[in-house]
């Protein structure tokens, strides 16, 4: 097995494969996908439900392009920015999900 490259300095941010994190994310967070430029954001939304206590994907998002709610499974080209203060069950379960 064969060690990866070490990161440039024009690498995006390190992916959750790669840091050993998964994403989890809250209601009221905003999923952010990256363009396929450097700092160009190809579009952002709101998460609006949970389908996992623990804020694991797949997430309900309010795109802000269209308003329009998806369920989406984030790929390598997504994070989340976290726009709230209060722990992930305490907020949006599958339950609670608006859609």
């Amino acid at each position: 097995m064969t060690a990866p490259a070490p990161a440039g300095k024009a690498d995006p941010a390190p992916r959750p494969e790669m840091t050993g994190t998964s994403m989890r994310a809250r209601v009221g967070d905003e999923i952010v996908v990256r363009g396929t430029s450097a700092g160009v954001v190809a579009r952002d939304g709101e998460v609006v439900g949970l389908h996992h206590p623990d804020g694991s994907p797949p997430y309900d998002v309010r795109w802000a392009e269209n308003g329009r709610v998806t369920l989406y499974f984030p790929g390598p080209d997504a994070y989340v920015r976290h726009l709230t203060s209060a722990p992930p069950a305490s907020r949006g379960t599958a339950a609670g999900r608006r859609s």
